[in-house]
């Protein structure tokens, strides 16, 4: 599968979204760039991918937002002349708090945008997806989104994360054999995270954009057709 054809990106006004967005930019690439509150970025953004050659549309939308989300991929459907390639899934917060801290306003807003948001998003993608199969799916998940372990901070993440890992797995066994493959791409520590990057890292060093790009590559290209269902780890052996 080529970087062609119209693509969906949540959270793309900036950090890694922003990065895949101007990765896939090209002359017959049309971009559907949703951002929260990054506006200027975003725009940003958008002018760079035209550069590139590509055709790129802005959609605003907080996704916490149950009818935000579904005007906006109602605006994606007619941007996008009703049909998708490629939807990902990146979008994206980080609550610090520690769990006994955490309020439940803070917890049903992660939530929201980091799981409730993945599942309605591509609900409301399935009519665009099926009309641009063989179509791909990728969300983005964490490196520890694939087992169950306690935490004490930024918990509503965690465990949205999880909830992203189920949503993958099980929307690859509905969709794959509509060609429709959905595949994660889980993150470590990458250069743009919140904190201070852990020592215990194996491979010396944060998370480069390039190291996720290059999983990106790898689920778009033809040799990942028959891949559907899979949590690729991009985290320099940390948190495995």
């Amino acid at each position: 599968m080529s970087h062609s054809g119209t693509i969906f990106i949540s959270g793309a006004g900036r950090g890694l979204g922003r990065a895949m967005a101007l990765h896939l930019a090209g002359p017959e690439t049309r971009l559907l760039l949703h951002y929260g509150s990054s506006a200027e970025s975003a725009r940003q953004t958008a002018h760079q991918a035209q550069a590139k050659g590509a055709e790129a549309v802005l959609l605003q939308a907080d996704l916490a937002d149950p009818d935000a989300r579904a005007a906006m991929m109602k605006q994606a459907a007619e941007a996008g002349e009703g049909r998708l390639r490629l939807m990902i899934n990146n979008a994206a917060v980080y609550l610090e708090a520690g769990l006994l801290e955490t309020t439940p306003e803070q917890w049903n807003r992660t939530m929201e945008i980091n799981c409730n948001a993945v599942f309605h998003l591509t609900s409301l993608a399935l009519p665009l997806l099926r009309a641009g199969a063989p179509s791909r799916v990728i969300n983005l998940g964490d490196s520890g989104a694939d087992r169950v372990v306690a935490r004490l901070e930024a918990v509503p993440y965690h465990a949205a994360k999880l909830g992203v890992h189920l949503l993958t797995r099980s929307y690859a066994k509905a969709l794959t054999g509509e060609g429709i493959t959905v595949n994660m791409i889980s993150p470590g520590f990458l250069e743009n995270s919140v904190g201070t990057p852990p020592a215990s890292i194996p491979a010396g060093r944060p998370g480069r954009f390039e190291d996720v790009l290059g999983a990106l590559d790898y689920l778009l290209s033809d040799s990942a057709a028959y891949v559907s269902g899979a949590n690729i780890v991009v985290s320099g052996g940390w948190n495995i």
